[in-house]
């Protein structure tokens, strides 16, 4: 049942980094998250913290509710 959430927030934060033209890594960079677990994180396989969530809503410059809510955007 959780799954699809964290497959939705993993597939927004891997879209707003593609806007954002950054790689994993400047986005690991920006916000202090290691990138094996940022892609883990992206591939909805990670049940992330608030904080972690907050983290890569300040590096991605978006309000952190456009990282949880649903439908996904498209590009």
């Amino acid at each position: 049942m959780h799954d699809g959430l964290l497959i939705s927030v993993g597939e927004r934060v891997r879209l707003f980094r593609k806007r954002k033209q950054l790689s994993q890594i400047a986005l690991s960079e920006r916000s202090g998250i290691d990138r094996t677990y940022l892609s883990d994180i992206e591939n909805g396989k990670r049940n992330i913290s608030l904080l972690t969530l907050n983290n890569l809503a300040l590096a991605l410059d978006v309000p952190i509710e456009m990282l949880v809510s649903r439908p996904p955007v498209t590009l």
